[in-house]
């Protein structure tokens, strides 16, 4: 079964090996093209992500050098690897052909200037997270014990996003930043986390957030690292697929996605880490729902929820 995975961290990977890692086939990628392929990964989202240490005048250039590993590694070494600029372009790709779209995992790279973000934009990002866990001019993070809301700057970029039909992703907000983002975007997306209730964790969404995301049409994918999937002891795929049961009963069976977190975290789920495993998950699931259900799950949820195309 096709997947549409919505996060994974390989650009920085690649940037970090500073041209020594192949996309196509690496063993340090657990998202390398061979494992994409296994895994029957159709899309795969790559995530521009900026370490919080880099400073504020050099993290324009750090964005730019992980697009310019997208473009020349990703893309420009495997004709089969397809960019995702539009969201129609979702429904032309061919047998064999994977897709690949970039998002951006926090606006620190952006600064105070729009122009910036609207650059961005022009060179294929079509999700944008306000923030990683840290804060930043834009918003307070989850990891941010201030717990602060969206700025004006914040809420400006969100209104552009909702202007240029591209995501806005609750991931990584602090409860306050996520309300306000909840307010005013279109477009909202959770792109990896899991639910709270199952498992106290600060990256994970609380009932009254995932139903906000449900009732708004946004979409939560659930993210495959174990702290955001069980609290203590080993993660296994059965524990995953209580977070997907979860937000079922809370009306999101046609809002539940995938979002693997791969290259981004350290340890596993049994049965699951890498991309080539993801097949695993979908045989679980298998077990538990209807294949018209898991089919949602692995990718036609996103596709009837995608800008432009909601249902």
């Amino acid at each position: 079964m096709n997947i549409i995975d919505l996060h994974c961290d390989a650009l920085l990977k690649l940037q970090e090996g500073q041209g020594t890692l192949r996309f196509a086939d690496a063993p340090e990628l657990e998202t390398n093209k061979t494992r994409l392929q296994k895994g029957k990964i159709k899309v795969q989202c790559f995530a521009i992500f900026i370490d919080p240490d880099i400073p504020s005048d050099q993290k324009f250039q750090v964005a730019l050098e992980q697009i310019d590993y997208f473009y020349q590694e990703v893309l420009g070494k495997n004709p089969d690897m397809i960019h995702i600029k539009d969201w129609s372009d979702f429904d032309s790709l061919k047998i064999g052909q994977i897709g690949a779209m970039l998002t951006l995992e926090g606006v620190d790279a952006i600064g105070n200037d729009l122009m910036k973000l609207r650059i961005l934009y022009q060179l294929g990002v079509r999700s944008v997270g306000l923030t990683w866990n840290n804060a930043n001019l834009a918003a307070d993070g989850a990891g941010e014990p201030r717990g602060g809301g969206l700025t004006l700057l914040g809420k400006d970029i969100v209104d552009l996003n909702n202007e240029h039909q591209v995501l806005t992703d609750v991931s990584h907000l602090s409860d306050r930043a996520f309300w306000d983002v909840m307010e005013i975007a279109q477009y909202p997306i959770a792109s990896h986390s899991n639910s709270r209730a199952l498992c106290n964790h600060l990256r994970n969404l609380t009932d009254e957030q995932a139903d906000a995301m449900f009732r708004k049409g946004g979409l939560i994918h659930v993210v495959y690292n174990p702290p955001f999937v069980k609290e203590t002891g080993e993660a296994t795929i059965t524990d995953l697929i209580k977070h997907i049961d979860h937000f079922c009963s809370l009306g999101g069976v046609k809002q539940i996605g995938l979002g693997s977190d791969f290259d981004g975290i350290t340890t596993f789920i049994t049965d699951l880490e890498d991309a080539s495993k993801t097949q695993n998950l979908i045989n679980e699931l298998l077990k538990y729902y209807n294949e018209e259900v898991v089919r949602g799950f692995a990718y036609q949820n996103f596709l009837d929820h995608r800008p432009g195309f909601s249902k």
